[in-house]
C-alpha cells in the first residue's frame, strides 16, 4: 500500500511537471528575423519595431536595418534572415537567383520619385521637360527606367529631346541645386524634403507616381517601389507566424499613416531617417501602403513588366511566375 501511494505521488508529479512544460511551450512566441532598409521602404516597420521592443507583439522579432539593397541579397540567399523589405525589382532578382526560393508577401511603398524645379514654374507637364537638363541619380537602375518610361510615353526621346545627367548620390543632386548648377532634378523622398529645406525657391513640379498613373489610365497599375519578401522555407514551416507578421505589419503601416508626427519621431529614433522634422514632412509623400493578395500581384506584374522591357537584367533576367506571389 505504501509503495502504491509512492507510485501515485510520482505519477502525479510527472503529470504536473508535464503540464508546466506544456504551458511553457504553449506560451513561447514564434520567432522571425526581419531586415529592412533605411529610407522609405523601412518607414512602415517602425511601430512594429517599437512594439517588438516593448514585447507586445504576437511574434518575437529580431530587426536589422541596412543602408543598401545589396546588403540584403546575401542575407536572404544564405538564409540569415527570414523576412526582408526590399525594392520590388530586387525581389524579382532574388526570386530568379534563388530559383524560386522566396515569395513576395506585400507591396509596402508606391512611388517616391518627384521632379523638382528651382526658380520658376515652367514645368507643368511631362511635355514641358523638352529641351531641359534633368539631374538625377539611378543610372542603370529603376529611376532611369522609370524616367525613360515617363518621357517616351509622353512623346519625348530621352536621348535627343532632353539631357539627363546622372549623379552617383542623391546628395550630389541636392548640392547641384543649392549651387545653382541645375534647375531641374529628379529625386526620391525623403531627399525631396531635405532639398526643399535647403533650396528656398525649389518646388515639386511633377509627381512621378501620378504621371505614371496618367500613362496607365483607368484600370492600369501603380508605380511601386518596395515590397516585403519571405524565404519559402520559413513560409512553409511557420505559415502562422508569417500571417501574424503580415497582420502586425499592416497595423504598423496604418499607425504610421494615421500618426505622422509620432511615427516621424520613431523613424528618427531608429535611424531610418535621421531628422524627425524632415521625416514628418516626407512621410505623407512616401506613399507608404500595405498592398497584398491579388492587388499586389497585379501591380507588381505591371511594374516589373515595364522594367523588363527596359532591361531584363533589372528583374533578374525573366519575369517571375505566379508562384512568386503569396496569396493567402
Amino acid at each position: 500500500m505504501k509503495n502504491m501511494r509512492k507510485l501515485v505521488s510520482i505519477l502525479l508529479c510527472i503529470a504536473l511537471l508535464g503540464g508546466v512544460l506544456a504551458g511553457c511551450g504553449a506560451g513561447k512566441k514564434a520567432e522571425l528575423s526581419v531586415v529592412a532598409m533605411t529610407g522609405p521602404t523601412g518607414i512602415g516597420m517602425v511601430k512594429l519595431m517599437a512594439d517588438s521592443e516593448a514585447e507586445s507583439t504576437e511574434v518575437d522579432y529580431t530587426f536589422e536595418l541596412v543602408g543598401a539593397a545589396d546588403e540584403i541579397t546575401g542575407k536572404i540567399v544564405n538564409g540569415d534572415v527570414d523576412i526582408a523589405a526590399v525594392p520590388c525589382n530586387l525581389a524579382s532578382v532574388l526570386y530568379n537567383k534563388t530559383e524560386g526560393d522566396i515569395s513576395v508577401l506585400a507591396v509596402n511603398t508606391k512611388g517616391v520619385l518627384y521632379i523638382l524645379e528651382a526658380g520658376g514654374e515652367s514645368i507643368q507637364s511631362v511635355a514641358d521637360l523638352a529641351g531641359k537638363t534633368i539631374v538625377s541619380t539611378g543610372k542603370g537602375t529603376t529611376p532611369e527606367y522609370t524616367l525613360n518610361y515617363l518621357l517616351t510615353s509622353n512623346g519625348l526621346n530621352p536621348e535627343t529631346d532632353v539631357t539627363i545627367e546622372y549623379k552617383s548620390e542623391a546628395t550630389e543632386v541636392v548640392a547641384a541645386l543649392k549651387q545653382g548648377l541645375c534647375d531641374v532634378a529628379m529625386l526620391p523622398q525623403p531627399m525631396v524634403t531635405a532639398a526643399m529645406a535647403q533650396v528656398s525657391d525649389l518646388r515639386v513640379a511633377l509627381d512621378v507616381t501620378k504621371e505614371w498613373a496618367n500613362i496607365q489610365g483607368e484600370g492600369g497599375t501603380d508605380l511601386i517601389t518596395g515590397c516585403v519578401i519571405v524565404r519559402n522555407e520559413v513560409l512553409e514551416n511557420n505559415k502562422k507566424a508569417v500571417d501574424t507578421f503580415l497582420k502586425e505589419y499592416k497595423a504598423s503601416i496604418n499607425y504610421v499613416n494615421e500618426n505622422v508626427a509620432d511615427a516621424a519621431q520613431l523613424v528618427a529614433d531608429y535611424g531610418i531617417i535621421a531628422n524627425a522634422a524632415i521625416a514628418e514632412k516626407a512621410i505623407p509623400a512616401c506613399n507608404i501602403v500595405f498592398m497584398g493578395g491579388e492587388e499586389m500581384k497585379a501591380n507588381m506584374e505591371g511594374y516589373l513588366g515595364v522594367l523588363a522591357a527596359a532591361n531584363p537584367k533589372a528583374v533578374g533576367g525573366a519575369l517571375p511566375d505566379a508562384a512568386f506571389y503569396y496569396i493567402p
